[in-house]
């Protein structure tokens, strides 16, 4: 069996800048250098097993067999998920059902901001994070807002901000499913630990929301609307994620915000009807009908329905199909971190995975909604272009993480950053949040830095999931200062190619949240340890 190098360099400084190599130049190649994120996972992919074959001295088989394993986990477990939500979503824009959905949603609400900003940025929001991700939330979200009377640029900033607590369990989980891929960790306890520090990061967002389109008076003016808006989506995306798992507690979340939001508006409405600013509207305070029959509005929550059914129907805690191994393969090396311990890289291909699940609720639908054969020409075509890149992410970035696992460098990595003791729990969401602020992904970031940050908590004694969980948190709070996320999200806005001055009106607030999930991280390793223990 291969043996890990801790300090291959013999200065452990030294090793420890060596080891940092292929995450600079991977952040190199999206931030500085604009690469498309295929390429550069790529080549950082390429810089990878090269050190690791060179400084770390891994044996090239193995190590080939490491990249293979990855890459066959990043398109079983991630791309086959990613590509049939997008598949749905597109299905639903296509037949007219999503926008059956929108015209609902939007009659449901009234003229005032306050209420607009919780039904549509944070709801709504949450709900399309959750099918679909990548940005698309502030594509849809932010033409919705300005057509209510929001200006450009504070639209997308509201559903930006809107959009940081639901990013772990985007596209169906897909970052939550990254992690547990690369730390070896189950997927459903890391699934519950993050619902769990998302519970509380989500208590902040709404009064955010509230306080950019109204300002402080307005805020306080609507404060149920705030807490009612937080703990809906609490009420819905905790004992989803904690007791089904990662693929569905978006969803449920945002269904469950909906309706707690809904009812409040019927026994409780704000004294005075705000706009924009603050500004006192006079007149109707509800919105258009939208003049549509029950049929059409079922239509439009149909392959909404379907996929809860089926996906919490296949892969519930009751069901045995995500079980079933096809084909196992593994190679093995001792750590350098913990004495007897070994490091995996491993594939399993169990064929009724979630992403089948997602699959099988697509077919469903698509029958449903009796989608003809020039429509899913359509479909298909829309998703390939929208999605072979993203694939492609998925085949590089878990052959590089795999690789900087199995070959010691994230062991080094670890080493190196274990010196600065339990303080680290302040750096460790701040890690994710620039990885995910370069990087443009929070898949991306959990596959990089998940299993360093799993190897740190090791060796400072750290609650097992404490790390892994703050680092995949505090990437959701830097998707709204990243580049690629942004140039989707801006797509529907006259801020195409202009994502700099986005990315600016919304640092601050990222900050002001950041900061948050910092006092959350100390405050569970001093006090509530246990919420991140295995």
């Amino acid at each position: 069996m291969f043996a890990q190098i801790l300090n291959p360099t013999g200065n452990l400084f030294v090793t420890w800048l060596v080891a940092l190599i292929p995450v600079a130049a991977l952040l190199f190649m999206l931030a500085v250098l604009r690469w498309s994120a295929w390429l550069a996972t790529l080549v950082g992919s390429l810089i990878t097993l090269a050190l690791g074959l060179w400084i770390w001295q891994m044996p090239l088989a193995q190590g080939i067999q490491a990249y293979i394993y990855g890459s066959l986990t990043g398109v079983w477990y991630v791309d086959w998920i990613t590509f049939w939500g997008v598949m749905l979503f597109n299905t639903m824009v296509i037949t007219g059902a999503f926008d059956k959905l929108r015209r609902w949603l939007i009659a449901q609400g009234t003229q005032d901001v306050r209420v607009q900003t919780l039904l549509f940025a944070w709801a709504f929001g949450a709900l399309l994070e959750g099918l679909v991700g990548f940005g698309y939330p502030w594509a849809f979200v932010a033409p919705i807002l300005i057509a209510l009377g929001i200006p450009d640029l504070d639209a997308i900033r509201v559903a930006a901000i809107a959009n940081n607590a639901p990013v772990s369990y985007g596209a169906l989980g897909t970052p939550i499913i990254t992690l547990a891929a690369v730390t070896g960790y189950p997927l459903l306890a890391l699934s519950g630990s993050i619902s769990k520090i998302v519970a509380i990061l989500a208590i902040l967002p709404p009064w955010i929301l509230l306080y950019l389109v109204s300002g402080k008076k307005g805020m306080w003016g609507a404060w149920p609307l705030a807490i009612v808006g937080s703990l809906g989506y609490i009420a819905g995306q905790l004992p989803v994620g904690t007791y089904l798992g990662p693929y569905l507690p978006d969803v449920a979340g945002s269904i469950v915000c909906f309706i707690c939001l809904l009812i409040l508006l019927k026994v409780w409405q704000p004294a005075q009807v705000l706009g924009y600013g603050g500004k006192p509207i006079t007149g109707n305070a509800r919105m258009e009908e939208h003049g549509l029959s029950a049929g059409e509005i079922f239509q439009g929550w149909l392959p909404i329905v379907v996929l809860i059914v089926v996906v919490v129907a296949w892969t519930g805690p009751w069901s045995k199909l995500p079980g079933i191994i096809g084909l196992h393969l593994q190679v093995t090396a001792s750590s350098s971190i913990a004495t007897g311990a070994t490091i995996a890289a491993i594939f399993n291909w169990t064929p009724f995975v979630g992403g089948s699940s997602i699959l099988a609720s697509w077919i469903v639908s698509a029958i449903l909604l009796r989608v003809n054969g020039k429509q899913l020409g359509e479909i298909w075509n829309k998703t390939w272009s929208q999605m072979w890149g993203a694939c492609l992410v998925g085949v590089f970035i878990f052959g590089l993480a795999f690789v900087f696992n199995y070959s010691g460098m994230a062991g080094s990595l670890a080493k190196g950053f274990s010196v600065i003791g339990p303080a680290f729990i302040v750096v460790a969401p701040i890690l994710g949040f620039i990885g995910v602020a370069l990087s443009g992904s929070n898949t991306s970031t959990n596959a990089m830095f998940g299993k360093f940050q799993a190897l740190v908590g090791q060796a400072l004694g750290f609650p097992p999931l404490l790390l892994p969980t703050v680092n995949s948190v505090g990437a959701e709070i830097g998707k709204p200062v990243a580049p690629q996320t942004a140039s989707v999200g801006v797509s529907t806005s006259r801020f195409v190619r202009n994502e700099g001055e986005v990315i600016r009106h919304n640092f601050l607030w990222c900050l002001v949240v950041l900061g948050y999930l910092i006092v959350i991280s100390v405050a569970c390793y001093l006090f509530f340890p246990g919420i991140t223990n295995l």
